[in-house]
């Protein structure tokens, strides 16, 4: 399976957006319909954030959400390793662009902060065609996928560090030379590793990382992501500043302020949110596992 791992992604990355995102459909819809963990998962985290909706319409939520996951499955190697102009070429507009703009034409760093909503390849190269960019990564099984990857997200003019003290160091020094950078700002940092805060009412294993820089540097902090158009006609971008809350010294108020605006954009299209990660899979001392 490796070895036909490349020749099917090259493939697939030469597929018109109507097609990937056709077959995409498909295989979302097999993770709904077939028993599996994203299934399960899915249902899990919306049935713990929205406790209000009906059992109807979670499984409505989570069949959506799985098939947006396929489309985004089978849009990333075309993302990935298309031709840059023809990627960008897929951004029919965006909210909030003059939040960017006056960002980069400020003093100060920048942070990108890309939740797993919509489309999160896109924003970060995006925004390194527009300036210096810093994003951390994390190294892929299999040495050949890995350095496929690793060049389909620095192509445009991102700069990609490791997820280690190394890689942390350099993201100190992009925003201490005013650049940019770019955050996942939703995935669980591991026990020991982060602060418990609340997220759609949820306590929550939240990165600090974000709130250290941002309490730091001050820099303008914009919630970012690529939201998926209806029939394959592209995306449109999203920028929203963050609360000051994020800056806080309090890591406490500082990750309920990063959680809450999360929340807020994730509520504006939550269909297209990842709700098969397993947000939370570490629990606080005392309570049960969730997944």
């Amino acid at each position: 399976m490796k070895k036909l791992a490349i020749p099917i992604i090259k493939l697939s990355a030469r597929l018109p957006l109507p097609v990937s995102h056709a077959i995409g459909a498909f295989i979302g819809l097999l993770f709904y319909l077939l028993p599996n963990t994203k299934r399960h998962v899915s249902l899990t985290n919306l049935t713990l954030c929205f406790p209000e909706l009906s059992r109807c319409s979670r499984h409505r939520l989570a069949r959506r959400s799985l098939i947006e996951t396929g489309k985004g499955l089978m849009e990333k190697p075309f993302l990935l390793f298309g031709p840059g102009e023809r990627v960008l070429g897929l951004i029919r507009g965006s909210v909030g662009h003059e939040h960017l703009n006056q960002a980069i034409t400020s003093a100060k760093g920048v942070v990108i902060v890309t939740p797993h909503l919509g489309d999160w390849e896109l924003i970060g190269m995006y925004c390194s065609t527009l300036h210096p960019m810093t994003n951390l990564y994390r190294p892929q099984r299999g040495h050949e996928i890995d350095k496929m990857i690793h060049h389909g997200r620095q192509r445009l003019g991102a700069t990609l560090v490791p997820t280690d003290v190394k890689g942390v160091r350099a993201l100190y020094r992009a925003l201490a030379n005013g650049e940019m950078i770019g955050v996942l700002p939703d995935q669980n940092p591991g026990k020991g590793k982060g602060i418990f805060a609340p997220f759609f009412g949820v306590s929550t294993n939240t990165m600090v990382l974000l709130p250290r820089l941002a309490h730091k540097y001050k820099p303008v902090v914009l919630y970012s992501y690529a939201e998926r158009l209806p029939w394959a006609r592209g995306f449109r971008l999203h920028f929203v500043p963050a609360s000051d809350d994020l800056a806080a010294a309090d890591l406490h108020t500082a990750a309920s302020g990063l959680n809450l605006g999360l929340e807020q954009e994730i509520r504006k299209l939550p269909e297209q949110y990842m709700w098969s990660y397993k947000r939370f899979k570490v629990r606080p001392d005392g309570e049960a596992k969730v997944y």
